[in-house]
């Protein structure tokens, strides 16, 4: 782990800006996630389901939530060392998120967006032991996306079995 020393200095300004950047990025995955794939609650409600399945309404102030700490996480990391090997892991979990979701809506792809998942939930596991070692805020700030993605994972998988 960097000292203080080590990490970057970086102005006032300049750290507010960055915040916004690391907003952007979320968004933006978020934003590419969802392009072209409309009617995601009207096909998720036609779908045999779990009986723990849950309503399609939760999963938009979950994912808000969740991407707000998955931004502040990345800038916090940002603010210690930089564009480090933390945050190319942090990067390739977001390219892996804003993927999962064309997957399953978009292409209708149940199997082939549960092992998209499963290398999401590996990309992120791997995020936090390396933003552990910068920041255990921000690492802590991960944990309920990594638990979120755990039960989307179950729920991708049960969802394939029972459409398939």
């Amino acid at each position: 782990m960097e000292t203080s020393r080590d990490a970057p200095t970086v102005s006032g300004r300049r750290q507010w800006w960055a915040l916004v950047g690391f907003a952007a990025a979320v968004f933006v995955a978020a934003a590419i996630g969802g392009l072209g794939v409309q009617g995601t609650t009207d096909e998720y409600a036609s779908l045999r389901q779990p009986g723990w399945a849950p309503p399609s309404w939760l999963f938009g102030p979950v994912w808000s939530l969740l991407y707000a700490l998955i931004a502040v996480a990345g800038w916090l990391v940002w603010r210690r060392v930089g564009f480090s090997p933390a945050l190319w892991a942090w990067t390739a979990q977001l390219v892996l998120n804003a993927i999962w979701t064309p997957l399953f809506f978009g292409a209708g792809r149940y199997g082939l967006a549960f092992a998209e998942i499963v290398l999401m939930w590996l990309a992120i596991g791997l995020t936090v032991v390396l933003f552990a070692r910068v920041s255990r805020v921000a690492a802590a700030l991960l944990l309920p996306y990594w638990a979120w993605v755990t039960f989307a994972a179950a729920l991708n998988l049960s969802i394939w079995q029972l459409n398939s």
